[in-house]
Formats: structure tokens, C-alpha cells, sequence
């Protein structure tokens, strides 16, 4: 037997003619890649600008979605801050329940702006301040103030009136509490001085009543004392300055916005005076009494 290098198994099969130790076959022809053209400098340019673009499309998406809920974000994390803060001096539950009549009060104030046509914010919580909302504007005219102003009051005093069947399906005096709380805030801000809602309603009425209730802040300032009575009478005092001016100059827009129907008027004088009249009587019906020494 032949010393070949590699020993033929059964099953090998070779060509005729060729050893075991011949090379394999060469692999079969692929063709080479052709070169890629060269970028211009118009795409090299071009190139960088286009996924730039892409990049700020998608930031862009991502920024509308949270634009969309920045209003509900403020208004939500002020909302808890207020009720931490209130927290610590009426406790949670009474924190919670002040907390959403004063939301209530502000979403009066939204619904009519944007009935005017105005935008507006949605309310920020300001702990021991209560609660705001900002708009260009308050309205065309003084009559369309006096609506914006008055809104607040009307779907406030609905909300703390809500809370008095509650009180009486659950026996719960918290709910009878922040009843009268909602009816006092509520008439607290019917004192005709801007820029309470009062001094919004004193626009269609008679801006000389702004003079009124600057005289009875003050007194209250002085027989009261306490910080948020003097920073509205200070806030009050010069907006009574600015806008009295502005309305004794009698321009052709003072003179415009100013003028206000006899019957604009009066369901004006109506409104102002029959919210007065329900929230003393509110107020009288949700007193709680307390002997000396509760808490």
C-alpha cells in the first residue's frame, strides 16, 4: 500500500486524475464594490442641516406634548405646596377641601375670560394668598370686567354651598366648616377695592365706591392688623390711583370703556348686591358655635 499523506476514506471520491493533496478550487468570481461618489459640498453642507432638522422635529413634538400640560403641571404642584402649607395649621383634610373652593372660586374667573374671548392662565396657588389668575385683560369694556369679576364669587359661593348637604348626608362638621369658610372668602372678596372682585363690579357700577372700600381697609388695617389686609390695601391704593386718573382724564377710551348701559347696570347692582345677601345668610347658617377652650 502507497504512504500517502492523507489516507482515502470510504465514501472520498476524487476526479480522475487528481491527487488527495490537490488545492482546492479557486472560490467562484464576485465582482469588486464600485467606489462611492464623492459628497459635493452642497451635501456636506446639506447633510448636518437635515439631521439637525430632524432632531428639533422630534424636540419640537415632545415640547408642544409638554406645553400642553404645563398649565395643568403649575397649577397642580402650586395646588399641592397650598395644601402642605394649610396643612400645618387647619390640618389635611380642612387643607384639602379650602384648597378646592379656592379652585373653584378661579375657575369662575377662567370660564368667563374665555367666554369674553380672553385667554387665560390657569390658577397658581399662593399659600396664604390664596389664588390667581392672569389674563391681557380683563375685558372689552367695564361691563365685561364686572362679568369676569363677579364670576368668581357666583361659582364660589355654588362650590361652598355644596359642601352643606355633605355635611348633612355625612354629619361631618368639616364640611360645615369649610362652608362658611367658602362663604366668607367669597364676601371678603365682594369689598369694592381692586383688585378684589368687588372692585371689578365697582368698574360698571361706580368707581367713586373704590374710595369706600380703601377707607375700609384701612380701618381694618389698623383694627386688624395683618399682613394680607395691608399688602391689598397698598395693591389697592395704587391701582385706585391709576385707574381713577386714567377715568377722570375722560379720553376717548376712558370714555369708552366706562360707559355702561342703565340695564347693564343694574344686573350688575343686582348680582353684587344679591351675592352679598346669600353669603351673610350662608355664613349665618354654617356658623359653628365654640365654647371656650375648643380648639
Amino acid at each position: 500500500m502507497e504512504n500517502n499523506p492523507r489516507a482515502t476514506l470510504p465514501g472520498d471520491w476524487m476526479p480522475p486524475g487528481q491527487s488527495a493533496t490537490a488545492p482546492p478550487p479557486p472560490p467562484p468570481y464576485e465582482p469588486a464594490p464600485e467606489p462611492k461618489p464623492e459628497r459635493t459640498g452642497l451635501q456636506r453642507l446639506l447633510g448636518p442641516l437635515v439631521f439637525l432638522g430632524a432632531l428639533l422635529a422630534k424636540f419640537g413634538k415632545v415640547a408642544l406634548l409638554f406645553a400642553g400640560k404645563a398649565k395643568f403641571l403649575t397649577t397642580s404642584l402650586t395646588m399641592l405646596v397650598s395644601i402642605a402649607a394649610y396643612t400645618l395649621i387647619f390640618g389635611f383634610w380642612f387643607a384639602v377641601g379650602f384648597v378646592v373652593l379656592l379652585l373653584i372660586h378661579e375657575m369662575g374667573h377662567v370660564i368667563q375670560l374665555r367666554r369674553e374671548g380672553i385667554e387665560a392662565s390657569a390658577p397658581m396657588f399662593i399659600p396664604f394668598l390664596g389664588a390667581v389668575v392672569s389674563a391681557k385683560s380683563m375685558g372689552d369694556d367695564a361691563t365685561a370686567e364686572a362679568r369676569v369679576g363677579l364670576a368668581g364669587p357666583v361659582l364660589g359661593t355654588l362650590g361652598a354651598a355644596a359642601c352643606i348637604p355633605l355635611y348633612t348626608l355625612t354629619g361631618d362638621e368639616i364640611f360645615k366648616a369649610l362652608a362658611f369658610t367658602g362663604f366668607f372668602l367669597n364676601l371678603f372678596n365682594l369689598v369694592p377695592i381692586t383688585p378684589l372682585d368687588g372692585g371689578r363690579a365697582m368698574a360698571a357700577l361706580s368707581p367713586w365706591m373704590w374710595f369706600a372700600g380703601l377707607a375700609a381697609f384701612a380701618v381694618l388695617a389698623f383694627t386688624v392688623p395683618n399682613p394680607i389686609i395691608v399688602l391689598i390695601l397698598i395693591l389697592g391704593g395704587f391701582d385706585t390711583y391709576r385707574r381713577f386718573k386714567a377715568y377722570r382724564a375722560g379720553g376717548e377710551e376712558s370714555r369708552r370703556y366706562y360707559k355702561v348701559t342703565p340695564r347693564n347696570r343694574a344686573i350688575v347692582l343686582a348680582v353684587y348686591l344679591g351675592l352679598i345677601a346669600l353669603l351673610v345668610v350662608g355664613m349665618d347658617l354654617t356658623f359653628i358655635q365654640r365654647e371656650f377652650g375648643d380648639v
